[in-house]
């Protein structure tokens, strides 16, 4: 794949804690310029960011981030208040406790109400892989089928690892049809992002491949 190929599967992030305006006017304008699937930022940031892109860029943000144990109700609003503001796209945390209480109808129903909070607006679930077993992994590729969401997805980057090869083959394998799967945290090269996507992921969540364009543009090794 070439890098412009590559780059199309990319919500270009930035959710750290202290990012300022400029830093996140920056990365909307790389994603658009590079021509990725999104720009994910902080909820603070949506409108302002919505109204600056003016419909050229997808806008992508988070709820219930990064740890996931805000109620249902607060994650619904977030998600309604994001897209009232200009989100096209919602990526939620799961509450990792009812995973590990087993308590799944309560867990499906949370990500369906969110769901039916996003309409036709994609969602996207995370599930923090790292601090999961391979059955929970699977389960929760069955729970987010049946809830309807979009999109199956690693890590917020937060936690204690990111994305791994064998946990996007895992849940591409168990992901029920129309679900997509989205690798995110640490992914730092392009050769990386291609074997994910070869792998099945139909999403990357980084800020680095657009790094190394700018990088290699600025040592004049510019061209994609």
């Amino acid at each position: 794949m070439t890098k412009a190929e590559i780059l199309k599967y990319v919500d270009h992030t930035l959710l750290t804690q202290a990012a300022t305006w400029e830093e996140i006017r920056i990365i909307l304008d790389d994603a658009v310029k590079y021509k990725t699937a999104s720009a994910c930022i902080p909820a603070s940031y949506v409108e302002r960011a919505a109204n600056y892109v003016d419909g050229k860029l997808p806008i992508c943000t988070v709820i219930g981030f990064p740890n996931g144990y805000s109620t249902k109700e607060t994650k619904v609003f977030e998600a309604k208040d994001a897209i009232a503001k200009g989100a096209s796209e919602i990526d939620m945390v799961i509450n990792i406790g009812l995973l590990k209480d087993k308590r799944y109808e309560e867990l499906e129903e949370e990500i369906r109400e969110i769901k039916k909070a996003c309409g036709e607006k994609i969602l996207k679930v995370i599930i923090e892989t790292c601090l999961l077993s391979d059955e929970e992994k699977i389960k929760m590729c069955e729970i987010v089928t049946e809830a309807g969401a979009d999109f199956i997805k690693t890590s917020t980057g937060f936690s204690t690892a990111g994305a791994t090869f064998a946990d996007v083959k895992l849940m591409k394998e168990h992901v029920g049809k129309g679900v997509r799967v989205k690798a995110a945290g640490g992914i730092s090269s392009f050769d990386d992002a291609e074997k994910f996507i070869s792998l099945g992921a139909g999403r990357l969540g980084t800020s680095r491949l657009i790094k190394i364009m700018k990088s290699e543009a600025a040592a004049g090794q510019g061209g994609y």
